[in-house]
């Protein structure tokens, strides 16, 4: 009885034994290490230069009271920077281990106020955003362009390389291999535009405006001589065009509009009533 105690006891010891060996053998798990050209939901990864990073933040001329906002926010380094400049900045990624791995980084470089979330770009709401900084494909692009069309005016849009279809920017920064980018080194600025098109009365006469994005065109109607538009533009809220050889510029805030004429005088215009006498 003793002996086939014994001999059980031995058994479940040497089990043991095995069992903690094959543990112990076992290679510890890797931290995870994302790579250039890594597989995403939309696109794949590719690491922005520290040095594009930086232009495209100044391009966007992003202050320490802007809420920013990084689509594809990748290893955090935008959102970082971005929080390392005062901003409140989030960046939405989809792979929950790319968002571990930004928080991670964002201890290490100091940045506490750096948000990441683990979401679908498509599926958040970024709309209360001051700039919004991508770099996405051309497709991916285009389908976000409707929803960035429609935040507030002013907001500043940056995209790394790839462009927003008929929607040109309105500037445009290059960062040299010199300075520390060789590859994906353009960004595209748009600053989105106040929807203007329609009618608009003022003493001048009848403005009337159609609008392509940021750019306008129209006649504006005194008496029975209708005088085209020309050189129409909006960035953000403010706008200006010339007519009959008058150059007009002002802000506009909903369905008013108001501002100077070169040369002396000011405008007020209305849209869709008479001006006020």
């Amino acid at each position: 009885m003793f002996g086939k105690f014994l001999l059980g006891r031995i058994a479940v010891l040497l089990l043991t034994i095995f069992a903690v060996g094959a543990y112990a053998g076992e290679p510890a798990q890797k931290p995870f290490e994302p790579y250039s050209g890594q597989p995403g939901k939309d696109v794949v990864w590719v690491p922005t230069a520290q040095a594009m990073v930086n232009r495209m933040l100044d391009i966007a001329k992003l202050t320490a009271g802007d809420v920013h906002f990084d689509l594809g926010s990748g290893d955090g380094r935008t959102v970082i920077t971005a929080t390392k400049r005062g901003a409140k900045s989030t960046g939405i990624e989809y792979n929950p281990d790319m968002v571990e791995l930004s928080k991670a980084n964002a201890a290490k470089e100091g940045a506490a106020g750096a948000t990441f979330m683990k979401a679908d770009l498509f599926e958040t709401d970024f709309s209360h955003a001051t700039v919004v900084t991508l770099f996405l494909l051309p497709d991916i692009n285009l389908k976000l362009r409707p929803k960035i069309l429609d935040m507030k005016p002013g907001t500043r849009v940056v995209s790394n390389t790839f462009t927003m279809g008929e929607w040109k920017d309105d500037e445009t920064a290059t960062v040299e291999e010199t300075q520390g980018c060789s590859y994906y080194c353009t960004a595209h600025l748009w600053i989105v535009p106040a929807k203007v098109a329609g009618t608009w009365q003022m003493a001048q006469g009848e403005l009337t405006l159609t609008q392509e994005f940021q750019m306008l065109a129209g006649a504006l109607k005194s008496g029975s001589s209708p005088a085209p538009i020309s050189n129409g533009r909006m960035r953000g809220d403010m706008i200006s065009f010339t007519a009959g050889g008058t150059e007009y510029s002002g802000r506009v805030n909903g369905n008013s509009m108001t501002g100077t004429i070169k040369g002396g005088g000011s405008f007020t215009a209305t849209r869709g009533s008479k001006p006020a006498k």
